[in-house]
């Protein structure tokens, strides 16, 4: 059975949130994430174009370009 990327990520998915450990690390993620909203709005404002910007590549990145079919499309 060929497992995809699609399957690491449900599996990891799963870890983070069926395990204390993936729940505490979530809650600390978004506890700093708040922190940093409402400490230094300012900042973040001025960095969300960039941070836009970055979103892209970040998602190639992380996500991958799925499955490809690169063969020979208009070819009998």
């Amino acid at each position: 059975m060929e497992h995809g990327a699609q399957g690491s990520e449900a599996n990891w998915r799963a870890w983070l949130v069926r395990t204390p450990l993936g729940w505490g690390l979530s809650l600390a993620v978004a506890a700093a994430g708040l922190y940093l909203l409402v400490t230094h709005t300012g900042h973040v404002l001025v960095a969300l174009p960039y941070l836009l910007l970055m979103a892209c590549p970040l998602m190639h990145f992380l996500h991958g370009h799925g499955q490809h079919d690169h063969g020979d499309h208009g070819k009998t």
